[in-house]
């Protein structure tokens, strides 16, 4: 993979540089943007969409709220493992980034001396996409997209090869799918825990802390039994 680095005549590099070109032409301002959202704007952008799709699921109750919630836990948590999981991977391959070994690249953000293959960012995104869309659907393919868009930016700040992006996509992704079966098993029976609880069971169903101040049409208060039977 280092050697990909060595030559400007392959398709990565060649790509490296059509699409960090653009931020020579880019007006400045539209560089600091482009800057703050490679590096924390769509990471954040995530988050909220993770806690979003948390709030509709427990909002919305129903039997399968604690498996739900319980997938949408894995979402940071195999993001997480996943970054893990790149450090020896960025050991062993040794790539420097793509500004030590070429010249002429408008590098928008600066003190990058780690490795750059795979990308964390890349990694991080794309695994808390793709478990978002095992939770739901619709929010996943926004995720993928925010994902996918996150790589664009890492190539366009001058950080990352396109390989980079794409090695970190595919790392997050294998992550996500293959321990899903395993950490759901794990974490279902934590979050049915949860949602039994009076006290936090609203983390996982609205409807547990509403269902417990409900008076059932007919039903008689202790208060008014307690006086029924005193009166007998």
């Amino acid at each position: 993979m280092a050697g990909l680095a060595d030559s400007g005549s392959n398709p990565d590099v060649d790509l490296l540089y059509d699409i960090n070109g653009l931020a020579k032409e880019a007006p400045h301002w539209f560089d600091r943007v482009m800057e703050f959202v490679g590096e924390w704007g769509l990471l954040l952008v995530m988050v909220l969409l993770v806690l979003w799709c948390w709030w509709g699921v427990r909002r919305r109750g129903g039997d399968d709220a604690a498996s739900s919630v319980a997938s949408l836990i894995w979402a940071p948590l195999a993001a997480a493992v996943a970054v893990l999981v790149n450090v020896p991977i960025r050991g062993f391959v040794e790539r420097p980034r793509p500004f030590v070994d070429h010249e002429g690249l408008e590098v928008l953000i600066g003190g990058k001396s780690d490795y750059s293959f795979v990308s964390d960012h890349s990694t991080l995104m794309m695994a808390m996409a793709v478990g978002l869309f095992l939770a739901n659907r619709k929010l996943g393919l926004v995720g993928i997209g925010l994902a996918l868009l996150g790589g664009f930016c890492r190539v366009y700040m001058g950080v990352h090869y396109p390989t980079d992006v794409v090695g970190g996509f595919a790392l997050g992704t294998a992550v996500v799918l293959l321990l899903s079966p395993l950490a759901v098993a794990l974490l279902s029976p934590v979050v049915r825990a949860v949602e039994r609880s009076p006290r936090v069971g609203w983390l996982v169903r609205a409807d547990r802390a509403a269902g417990r101040g409900k008076v059932l049409p007919g039903a008689r208060s202790e208060a008014e039994a307690e006086e029924r039977d005193l009166a007998a």
